[in-house]
């Protein structure tokens, strides 16, 4: 399994959280109290950072959800592409519309599992969307509601020698 797709407490068990001090707006509290939150996923060491925040329980969960999403695009597992499309991808898919937020849960696990599909394809976004049983502009739309994901798919596709995509 994808680790993006783990329940979030069996993820968990597989990352390393680190605390630490960062610099920046926020006054003397950011600066003297550990608030930022450094979440690594060990068996793979993606980690991702959040510190923007003045609590580090706040921070803590965004870098966790940070982390998912990079996970998301960091880790292409092709055998997500043959089992596609999933039953959270259906329950995810209205009338070819995707229905998801990028604060949602299910988000990375979305995205990994169209860029498995996107990867088998060699990043067609017409053969994809088909197999995903959605429009490749609502694909599109997947990836731009995120910019971290945005970027990543326009990395892969430049990798296979295909224009970036515009964003919508």
């Amino acid at each position: 399994m994808h680790p993006s797709q783990l329940a979030i407490d069996e993820l968990w068990k597989q990352c390393r959280v680190e605390t630490t001090r960062r610099g920046g707006p926020g006054g003397q509290h950011r600066n003297k109290v550990e608030t930022a939150v450094i979440v690594t996923h060990q068996p793979s060491s993606v980690s991702a950072e959040a510190n923007e925040r003045r609590s580090q329980s706040e921070n803590r969960e965004v870098a966790f959800q940070r982390l998912r999403i990079r996970l998301a695009y960091e880790i292409i597992d092709e055998s997500l592409a043959t089992q596609s499309p999933t039953e959270l991808w259906l329950s995810r898919v209205k009338n070819t519309r995707i229905v998801v937020s990028p604060n949602h849960n299910d988000f990375a696990a979305l995205i990994a599992e169209s860029l498995a599909v996107l990867h088998s394809v060699n990043f067609e976004m017409k053969a994809a969307a088909s197999q995903l049983q959605t429009s490749p502009s609502q694909l599109v739309k997947l990836f731009g509601l995120n910019q971290a994901t945005w970027n990543s798919l326009n990395r892969l596709r430049s990798q296979h020698g295909l224009p970036a995509l515009r964003s919508t």
